[in-house]
């Protein structure tokens, strides 16, 4: 059994800042790819950014400049800094994690979710 519990969110206001945190456990071996995707009211849900296990990074262009996704590897744990927020930015957050457990069989996992509101 593997899960990813997300912590972090809340109400700021807009040219705040927020980290959310991404925090896998259970029998995990490895972590490949983590990525974090939001979905705000009556949209789909979007890539943000992602981070490989090298540590290569992507967003999209919305957050480019602004957030800044990290992992710990060591700590199963990924983390996504959001600075300078903006209204549009409110939405649902979500960890998605590609991961090997113990016994070699790999998963695409979600947590979920928490809620990111950012005032003007």
């Amino acid at each position: 059994q593997v899960q990813l519990v997300e912590s972090g969110g809340g109400l700021v206001q807009a040219g705040g800042s927020l980290r959310l945190s991404c925090a896998a456990s259970g029998s995990i071996f490895s972590i490949n790819n983590m990525g974090w995707y939001r979905q705000a009211p009556g949209k789909q849900r979007e890539l943000v950014a992602a981070i490989t296990s090298a540590g290569v990074t992507n967003y999209a262009d919305s957050v480019k400049g602004r957030f800044t996704i990290s992992r710990d590897n060591a700590r199963n744990t990924g983390y996504l800094q959001m600075n300078n927020l903006k209204p549009e930015d409110t939405a649902v957050y979500y960890c998605n994690a590609g991961l090997y457990t113990t016994n070699f069989n790999f998963y695409t996992t979600w947590g979920q979710g928490t809620q990111v509101t950012v005032s003007s």
